[in-house]
């Protein structure tokens, strides 16, 4: 049974900065490509970010480009966001996402696994 765990969330100032982790379970990590998305309320599951299965490359939504940073840690199945000069927009619920097949792509269509999510709230 497949498990991706996310934790990290919580309520941070604007400008201020979070470490989001997401802990694999259940499949061989270091074949998935990893990502994260977000979804804010009343709006549709966004593309933050992703990583391949080597983690040499990355990729970002122009939102937070520059701010966030994607990576892993194959040894200890493991994802991290690190999420800086946060704003009161990145408020939203983050989700983890595993794919087994493809590149690592900000379709959230095309990923196989999710987490439940943990509130991420940025206040003004």
């Amino acid at each position: 049974q497949v498990q991706l765990v996310e934790s990290g969330g919580g309520l941070v100032q604007a400008g201020g900065s979070l470490t989001l982790s997401c802990v694999a379970s259940g499949l061989i990590f270091s074949r998935s490509a990893m990502a994260w998305f977000r979804q804010a309320p009343g709006k549709e599951r966004e593309f933050v970010a992703a990583i391949t299965r080597s983690g040499v490359v990355t990729n970002y939504a122009d939102s937070v480009k520059g701010r966030f940073t994607i990576s892993r840690d194959n040894a200890h199945n493991t994802m991290t966001l690190q999420m800086h000069s946060l704003r009161p927009e990145d408020t939203a619920v983050y989700y983890c996402a595993a794919k087994l097949l493809g590149t690592a792509s900000g379709s959230s269509h095309e990923y196989d696994y999710w987490g439940q999510g943990i509130q991420v709230t940025v206040s003004a």
